[in-house]
């Protein structure tokens, strides 16, 4: 991937409810020129994604209240909202999590620790491929 990839105003909705991974992917997007919205479970998001409305989202699975999962389905049954692509976060790397993110409608499943290059590659792919081919 070349560094001349411009992230110059995609807006990013990320959940987490940890700090430590907000944080570090609000800094590694922010440093590639994306506007970053963070959230720290799926209810605070809700409302974010509706004022905000992303480019794309990242959003942990394992959460209180209303999981990765749930808040996919959530936003993903939501007719103006159902186009954004969501890439499910896990510190597991297992076939169930991946299939149930895509029945629930994720585009993408990403193993937490990410790397700056995951999280680019996915909006590179996600976002600004797709914009390019319409």
């Amino acid at each position: 991937m070349s560094s001349e990839t411009n992230f110059k105003g995609i807006k990013v909705v990320v959940i987490d409810d940890s700090k430590v991974i907000r944080r570090t992917a609000e800094t590694l997007l922010k440093k590639a020129g994306c506007e970053v919205i963070t959230a720290t479970d799926g209810f605070e998001s809700l409302s974010k994604v509706m004022e905000h409305q992303p480019n794309i989202i990242f959003v942990d699975i394992m959460m209180p209240r209303l999981d990765g999962y749930q808040t996919c389905a959530l936003i993903k049954n939501n007719p103006t909202f159902k186009k954004i692509p969501i890439v499910m976060l896990s510190s597991k790397d297992g076939l169930f999590e991946r299939a149930r993110g895509r029945i629930v409608g994720a585009e993408h499943y990403m193993t937490k620790p990410f790397t700056r290059e995951e999280l680019l590659n996915a909006i590179k792919t996600y976002v600004l491929d797709v914009k390019a081919a319409h």
